[in-house]
């Protein structure tokens, strides 16, 4: 029972390791199609949402089937609940994915904003969060999980100093409104993401240590950045 056990565990890994790819890849197609203008690419990242949905499904099924016929228990079953929870928030990315990309569509059909208020920052941030935490969880490595946790901080500082700068640009240019509207829009969407990508990180915290975090958020936080800090001021 046990080699079928991690024979099943095996595969579960690799249709979640797809779904993680298809979700990171259209990410990046739909912050290409803000960046670009690109109305088809655009229409391209929302129709990809159906494989994902599809995808998001299977490995549920799979998560839902082990537990059923395996039973299994310590770490194998702390694997399986943080591969479902993991799993919704790679799906809810995304969904969020292909709201950027219904923003790409409104953008590409208006003139452009005369600045981007940092908004390629604040994406290449949530998409490094996004694929930081998938490495957690793919090299089961606890320290970055802890990393890619912490530096939710500045994708909040980023989205509210845009959303003030946005705010003071419609006072002073109204004509840009519904352009400057679709970037907030897409700021608080990569805030949002950034929240699913801290999200799985507790998850991968979850899965190699049994900590579960989410409700100890200010404590742990604070032991990270404690731990971080001491691991940098050592002598080499």
């Amino acid at each position: 029972m046990a080699v079928h056990l991690m024979r099943e565990l095996d595969n579960l890994k690799k249709v979640s390791l797809t779904l993680a790819a298809m979700v990171e890849d259209n990410l990046r197609l739909a912050m290409k199609a803000v960046v670009e203008r690109d109305e088809p690419l655009a229409r391209k990242v929302i129709e990809a949402d159906i494989e994902i949905d599809r995808q998001e499904v299977e490995v549920e099924e799979e998560c839902l089937k082990i537990l059923a016929l395996y039973q299994p228990v310590a770490h194998d079953l702390r694997f399986i609940v943080a591969m479902l929870k993991i799993n919704h928030d790679l799906e809810r990315i995304g969904d969020l994915a292909v709201n950027i990309g219904e923003r790409a569509v409104a953008l590409a059909q208006r003139p452009s904003p005369t600045r981007d208020f940092h908004i390629q920052r604040l994406a290449e941030i949530a998409q490094t969060m996004v694929s930081r935490s998938l490495d957690a969880l793919i090299n089961q490595d606890a320290k970055l999980a802890r990393e890619v946790w912490l530096s939710d901080n500045e994708v909040n500082q980023l989205n509210r100093d845009l959303l003030n700068e946005v705010e003071e640009e419609i006072e002073r240019d109204p004509s840009q409104l519904h352009a400057l509207l679709a970037l907030t829009l897409i700021s608080r969407t990569l805030e949002r993401i950034a929240d699913h990508a801290t999200n799985i990180s507790k998850g991968v915290i979850y899965m190699i240590d049994g900590d579960i975090v989410r409700h100890r958020s200010k404590f742990f936080r604070k032991k990270f950045a404690a731990e971080q800090a001491q691991g940098s001021g050592e002598p080499s």
